[in-house]
C-alpha cells in the first residue's frame, strides 16, 4: 500500500499533478451564481490538497472523482481536463498514496512483535 523507490516516487507525482490541477482550476474557474457552484468549486479545492498532500488518499480520491463527474454531467468547456482528473484521481484512490505521504508517516508499515510462549 505504501511503495518505495521508482513507484512510489510515481504516486507522488500523480498525487502532485492532480492536485495542483484541479487545485488551479478550482481557484481560477469561475462559479456560477448558484451556492452550490461555490460549494463544489470549495469541495474540489480541498479534494485536490488532500490527494497532493496524501491525507484519507483512498476517500479524497474517490470523492474528487465524484466531483469530477458531477461537472462532466453539468457541463463543462474542458470535458478532457475533467475526465483526466477523474481517471488519475481513482487510479490514486486504487493504488494508494505511497511512500511519501501523510498516510504513509500515520498508517505506514509496523513491525509486529509477537511474544513467544
Amino acid at each position: 500500500m505504501f511503495p518505495n523507490g521508482w513507484p512510489g516516487r510515481g504516486l507522488l507525482l500523480l498525487r502532485a499533478a492532480v492536485g495542483v490541477l484541479v487545485i488551479h482550476q478550482a481557484l481560477t474557474r469561475s462559479p456560477g451564481s448558484t451556492h452550490s457552484s461555490y460549494i463544489t468549486l470549495v469541495a474540489s479545492a480541498i479534494a485536490g490538497l488532500l490527494l497532493f498532500l496524501g491525507i484519507w488518499t483512498p476517500a479524497a480520491g474517490l470523492f474528487l472523482a465524484a466531483l469530477e463527474i458531477l461537472r462532466l454531467w453539468r457541463g463543462t468547456p474542458q470535458p478532457e481536463t475533467a475526465v483526466l482528473a477523474t481517471a488519475v484521481a481513482l487510479s490514486i484512490m486504487m493504488l494508494g498514496p505511497g511512500v511519501w505521504s501523510i498516510d504513509a508517516m500515520l498508517f505506514g508499515r509496523h513491525r509486529l512483535e509477537i511474544p513467544e510462549g
